[in-house]
């Protein structure tokens, strides 16, 4: 069983360790960082990816309701708070579960087991699709469906609730980064919270940058380089 890399952010320091306490006891998920407000979240998540965050809602400067309409790609998001009252808008923003202080081991198990149900779920849609042999995808941009061979495409970016496809033009289509990935073949590899590439377009890396055949310059993150340098060993 995959070991879900969880980060807990609460401006309580007694919340924090309450959840905390809470995650040692399931062996299956694992603290890898917490934070006092919804900016260190932020920061966090810029350089790393996590699979579960635990979200306080009533934080100072930035609640985390609002931090949650920042985020384009979000993991999973339980959200453990005092006011119920949020509760529709959190749902309404694809929260998986929403737990009230104060809350048992028991419910927060039951938390848990809702995240690892969605996460085993979206596991399992995204083999099957990838069994098949893609060759091209269909794509809508500026009210027209464009069908686009995957070989022609170098890279993708994030752009808000867009992405743009670069192929030898760029195409804007409204779907996120994360949900255009399950359409890919495994030719395709994130490289970063922003970009997917084609990895038969890769020409060489420098650092901690990608450079393509076209000559495109992408950042490597460091979240994402050892899955870089993992597909290069298996190639």
């Amino acid at each position: 069983m995959k070991v879900l890399q969880c980060l807990v952010a609460d401006d309580e320091p007694i919340a924090r360790q309450i959840i905390e306490n809470y995650i040692k006891e399931i062996p299956y998920l694992e603290v890898v960082a917490t934070c006092k407000n919804a900016f260190e979240v932020m920061g966090f998540l810029q350089e790393n990816t996590i699979d579960l965050l635990f979200l306080d809602i009533n934080m100072p400067k930035l609640s985390g309701i609002s931090l949650l309409k920042t985020m384009q790609q979000k993991p999973q998001v339980i959200i453990t708070t005092a006011y119920p009252e949020y509760a529709v808008e959190g749902f309404e923003l694809s929260v998986t579960d929403y737990l009230l202080k104060p809350f048992s081991l028991e419910r927060f198990l039951q938390a848990v087991l809702k995240v690892q149900q969605k996460l085993t779920n979206n596991n399992t849609n995204i083999v099957i699709e990838k069994e098949e042999v893609v060759t091209s995808i269909y794509v809508k941009s500026d009210k027209k469906i464009i069908k686009l061979d995957l070989d022609a495409i170098n890279y993708i970016e994030a752009y808000g609730n867009y992405i743009k496809i670069y192929t030898d033009q760029m195409i804007l289509t409204p779907t996120t980064l994360s949900d255009f990935a399950e359409k890919l073949s495994n030719d395709f590899i994130r490289i970063h919270k922003s970009f997917i590439v084609n990895f038969n377009k890769l020409k060489l890396i420098d650092g901690n940058q990608m450079v393509l055949k076209n000559d495109s310059k992408l950042p490597i993150s460091k979240s994402y380089r050892k899955i870089v340098l993992n597909k290069i060993d298996g190639v």
